[in-house]
């Protein structure tokens, strides 16, 4: 058989006006990113919501050149910084 065509859900270039989340979402589900964006725009309207999920989603997508995304990248920057005893490790 032939590879699996996996499917990721990353923030893309290609469409991209902020920080690409929406056209993301919209290739990754199949439909047109501004449908998508219009959404996050009429849930930004009615409480604030679509901010707080366009943030989340910039901090947890991965980029599409990059294997994770900013809140890993933080994380594992974090841990490469103190040992499991919570003390720094001396800068080389």
């Amino acid at each position: 058989m032939s590879e699996y065509n996996v499917k990721k859900l990353r923030r893309t270039h290609k469409g991209r006006i902020v920080a690409g989340v929406c056209s993301g979402i919209g290739e990754y589900v199949g439909i047109d990113a501004n449908l998508v964006r219009i959404g996050l725009a009429i849930a930004t309207l009615f409480g604030g919501l679509g901010v707080g999920v366009y943030a989340i989603g910039w901090l947890l997508m991965p980029d599409e050149e990059s294997d994770s995304s900013i809140v890993q990248d933080l994380l594992n920057k974090q841990q490469n910084r103190t040992d499991w005893s919570g003390e720094q490790k001396p800068q080389q």
